[in-house]
C-alpha cells in the first residue's frame, strides 16, 4: 500500500507527510504526558487534602513494557518467567534526569475502617515501571555537591508519597518487617509520618569532598543525618515523605574491662573522654542504615549493574521486582543490618588528615560481645579497639569503633554456629 501511495505522488511530497505525522505524534506525546502529570499531581493533592485513598489512584493492571514483556504487549502482569530472562535484564531502560509516565487505579474505594490501619485493597501492586503514568521520581544526583540538587532519598509508600519514590527497599534496614507486622496487626498505620521536632544531630558532621564523589560513597547516604530539614520545602508543598537514613547522638559508655583498663593503668581519666575511676567515656554514636548506589556497589564488585540487580532480586525470593522493572531507579535500601560508629574525641578530627587515627571495624558477634561466649575471642578484641581508640583521642587524634551489624561476617548465627559444632568434631 505504501508503495502505491508514493507511486501517485511526487517523493517530496511524500516525505513531507510523513515528517508531519511524525511532529503530530510527538506533540500528541508530549500532551498526554503534560496532561498524564497534572492529573497525578491533582489526585496526590486530593488524597492528602481529603485523606479518601489507601493506594496512588489507578495503580492496578497495566500493560507492561515492551523491552520488559516484547512477547505479548498487551499482557496486564509481568511474569516472573519474563522479568529473569537475561535478554530483558540487558534491555533495562536507562536513567533520564526527568522519568514521565501513567497513572494507576484500584477498582474499589476501600472502607474507611479498613483505611484506618492498612493500605490494602482490591488489587496489590507487584511493581511500577519506568515511564508508566504516575510516577515521578523526585530528581536525584548521586555525588552532586550541593544537597539540594543532589535531591533527598525518597522510599516511603505512603499515597502521597508512592510516585515520587526514587529508591528501591524500604527505611529501617531489617526492621522494616517488623513494620509490616506491626501495619499488619493494626498497630501501627500505614500512613503514619514521623515527627522530627528536636530530632537534629547532636554533632556537625561534613560535608566533605568525598560526598561528591558518586564513586567513594555508594552503600550510604552521606546526607542521611540532615534530609528531612534539608528538604522541608518538598515535605510541606508536596507532601513528600522524607525521612533520615542516619542519627547522631551524645552518650557515656561503661563496660566492665574498662574499669579493669584504669586500674591497670592503661586508660587514664581525663574528665573528658575517660570521665571517671571506673573507665566511663564519653562519646559520640553515628546510627547508619544501609543505602546503596547500585552502579557503584556494582563498581565495587567489578560486575556489571544488570547481573547485580537480577542476583539482588532472585536470590531474595523475588521480594524486589523493581529491582528488574525500574532501571532509571539506582538507590536501594537492603533489608539487611546497618552499622554504629563510636567516636571517642572531637567528631570533626575524623577527617583531619593532621591527626592520628585509631580504627577498629568490628563486624557483630552476639555470643562474645554480649553474652561473654568462651568459643570465640570477639569481645577481647572489641575491648582493645575501644581501649586504643580512647588513647589516641586523649593524645589529640581521634579514636573511632565501626559496630556492623553482620554477624559471623555476614554469615548469620546458625552457619556460625554450625561451623562451631564441625571445629568441635574436628573438621572444619
Amino acid at each position: 500500500m505504501d508503495q502505491q501511495i508514493e507511486a501517485s505522488m511526487p517523493r517530496a511530497d511524500y516525505v513531507d507527510i510523513l515528517k508531519r505525522i511524525e511532529v503530530s505524534v510527538e506533540s500528541l506525546q508530549k500532551d498526554y504526558n503534560c496532561l498524564s502529570a497534572s492529573i497525578e499531581a491533582i489526585k496526590r493533592q486530593v488524597d492528602v487534602l481529603g485523606d479518601t485513598k489507601q493506594l496512588p489512584d489507578g495503580i492496578g493492571e497495566r500493560r507492561a513494557p515492551d523491552d520488559l514483556n516484547p512477547s505479548s504487549p498487551t499482557r496486564a502482569l509481568v511474569t516472573s518467567r519474563d522479568l529473569l530472562d537475561s535478554n530483558e535484564v540487558a534491555a533495562l531502560p536507562r536513567p533520564s534526569s526527568s522519568p514521565s509516565g501513567q497513572v494507576y487505579s484500584s477498582d474499589k474505594k476501600p472502607s474507611p475502617s479498613a483505611h484506618a490501619s492498612s493500605a490494602s485493597s482490591s488489587k496489590i501492586i507487584l511493581t511500577t515501571y519506568t515511564g508508566q503514568s504516575g510516577i515521578d521520581p523526585v530528581a536525584l544526583i548521586w555525588g552532586e555537591r550541593d544537597p539540594v540538587s543532589r535531591g533527598p532519598v525518597v522510599v516511603s509508600r505512603t499515597r502521597s508519597t508512592f510516585g515520587r519514590r526514587n529508591a528501591i527497599g524500604a527505611h529501617g534496614g531489617s526492621y522494616s518487617i517488623y513494620h509490616a507486622l506491626a501495619v499488619a496487626s493494626k498497630d501501627l498505620n500505614v500512613e503514619h509520618k514521623p515527627d522530627f521536632t528536636n530530632t537534629e544531630p547532636a554533632a556537625k558532621i561534613g560535608p566533605f569532598p568525598q560526598w561528591s564523589d558518586p564513586r567513594k560513597i555508594v552503600a550510604m547516604d552521606p546526607w542521611g543525618h540532615l534530609s528531612p530539614w534539608l528538604f522541608t520545602d518538598l515535605v510541606r508543598r508536596e507532601h513528600v515523605d522524607i525521612r533520615p537514613s542516619i542519627a547522631i547522638t551524645k552518650a557515656h559508655m561503661k563496660l566492665p574491662e574498662l574499669e579493669q583498663s584504669v586500674r591497670a593503668g592503661r586508660l587514664i581519666p581525663d574528665g573528658k573522654i575517660c570521665l571517671n575511676e571506673t573507665g566511663e567515656l564519653a562519646v559520640t554514636k553515628f546510627a547508619v542504615e544501609p543505602v546503596w548506589f547500585l552502579p557503584g556497589v556494582a563498581e565495587r564488585f567489578g560486575i556489571d549493574e544488570g547481573i547485580l540487580r537480577r542476583s539482588l532480586f532472585e536470590y531474595t525470593g523475588g521480594s524486589f521486582p523493581e529491582l528488574i522493572t525500574r532501571g532509571d531507579i539506582k538507590l536501594f535500601l537492603p533489608p539487611i543490618g546497618g552499622l554504629t560508629v563510636y567516636c571517642f574525641g572531637d567528631p570533626a578530627k575524623m577527617s583531619d588528615p593532621n591527626v592520628r587515627l585509631a580504627l577498629r571495624v568490628h563486624d557483630e558477634c552476639n555470643g562474645s560481645d554480649v553474652f561473654g561466649s568462651d568459643i570465640c575471642t570477639c569481645r577481647p578484641y572489641l575491648i582493645f579497639g575501644v581501649e586504643e581508640a580512647v588513647k589516641e583521642a586523649q593524645q589529640g587524634g581521634s579514636g573511632i569503633v565501626i559496630y556492623f551489624r553482620k554477624e559471623g561476617r555476614a554469615l548469620g548465627e546458625v552457619t556460625k554456629y554450625l561451623v562451631y559444632n564441625a571445629r568441635k568434631r574436628g573438621t572444619d
